[in-house]
């Protein structure tokens, strides 16, 4: 298996009991996994692991993603325009300014 090159973390709101229960699971963070790899897929962006992990902690700006080895954090990601700009970020090698966490 080749390393890839970017990692994208996205919030699933897991707690230590494993039930989903912050503002990223409620937004449908869960909901947009499988349009996030289709578009990466779709981008030829193939170099690209996704994974959903425990809470994030920025349940204020939530859904939340974070985009590795760049450290990009992204909030509101809670829609497939979202997730464009996300993808596109990638592309430009810029983050979308829209949606980044400071």
């Amino acid at each position: 298996m080749q390393k890839p090159s970017h990692h994208i973390l996205v919030c699933g709101s897991f707690r230590m009991n494993g039930t989903p229960q912050g503002v990223c699971a409620k937004g449908g963070a869960g909901q947009l996994l499988q349009y996030l790899q289709e578009e990466l897929a779709d981008h030829g962006l193939n170099d690209v692991a996704v994974a959903c992990t425990s809470c994030l902690k920025v349940c204020d700006r939530g859904p939340a993603l974070v985009v590795y080895p760049e450290n990009w954090w992204f909030g509101h990601i809670d829609s497939e325009e979202a997730i464009d700009a996300v993808i596109e970020s990638l592309e430009k090698g810029t983050p979308a300014a829209e949606y980044t966490i400071a």
